[in-house]
């Protein structure tokens, strides 16, 4: 889609201001209700607060939309965003931690029991299919788009253990998908979401908030969507191969424990933080 630089430095202002005036007022919330736990300095601190970022982008895109046409694919990728993010701020709110990873959830599941972790499994499968359905042709296309959006939606989920690092691995993977798919890039949908992010950012980092599965499902579900749009059918098969190992890798290893082993990933992700060691209320 052409959309002007200057309409783009709008939306970006625009998700920025939303998302502040949204975020203000859902910490506080949260904070009255009791929905918090303990950062790693022992500070409570509002959690699930990621569910600020599919209420910024309905606000932002119907702004924006009364100004330039949307994107025929808005509607189908917020209902993915609204859909994935309620599962996720499920599993925040009632989500019990003796049971974690895709085997304890689905063993859990094979023993007649849901957990909200299986709950979120299967709400994200169904949500994935259903927007590849309607955003593939062919069959093969279907199923190799459902699985990718279904794995990264979680992906960002596996990074959100110490403050800021989702948003990292969020901007990280981001940057990618731009350099290789700069020019077809929809900036009508990107835009407003660089502006949440710088907003949301310092706050996470600070370990001011914590983001939760509410948020993370967003960015996860969000860098699939561009995957599934943007990218040719032999990059979307190395994205799905990466995504199968990660999870294969997290499944029998600590990813913190690989990030404080390595001396360069142990300096990115401790970046812009100000202490050398953290500990979330999540924990792998």
């Amino acid at each position: 889609m052409n959309f002007p630089l200057i309409a783009a430095g709008l939306a970006v202002l625009a998700g920025a201001l939303t998302e502040w005036v949204v975020l203000v007022l859902v910490l506080g919330l949260l904070s009255s209700v009791g929905a918090v736990a303990k950062n790693y300095q022992g500070i409570d601190i509002p959690v699930s607060s990621g569910i600020t970022f599919p209420m910024t982008l309905l606000i932002v895109y119907l702004g924006m939309s009364l100004f330039v046409p949307p994107p025929a694919t808005m509607h189908l990728l917020l209902l993915g965003l609204v859909f994935i993010s309620f599962l996720g701020f499920i599993d925040d709110m009632l989500g019990q931690r003796d049971t974690l990873g895709f085997k304890g959830h689905f063993g859990a599941l094979f023993q007649g029991r849901l957990t909200t972790g299986g709950l979120k499994a299967l709400g994200g499968g169904l949500i994935a299919l259903f927007v590849a359905y309607f955003s593939s042709s062919g069959g093969g296309n279907i199923v190799l788009n459902t699985i990718i959006l279904a794995l990264s939606t979680n992906m960002l989920n596996l990074l959100d253990l110490r403050p800021g690092r989702a948003i990292k691995g969020f901007l990280f993977f981001l940057l990618l998908l731009l350099l290789v798919s700069w020019e077809s890039i929809d900036w009508f949908l990107l835009a407003p979401i660089v502006g949440m992010i710088v907003v949301y950012f310092s706050y996470d980092l600070k370990a001011r908030t914590m983001m939760g599965d509410a948020g993370s499902n967003v960015l996860g579900f969000y860098l699939g969507y561009l995957v599934i749009t943007h990218l040719s059918l032999y990059s979307r098969c190395g994205v799905l191969i990466f995504l199968i190992g990660l999870h294969l890798y997290t499944e029998r290893y600590s990813l913190s424990q690989t990030i404080e082993a390595n001396r360069f990933l142990y300096a990115l992700d401790q970046l812009g933080r100000g202490e050398k060691h953290d500990q979330r209320a999540k924990t792998d």
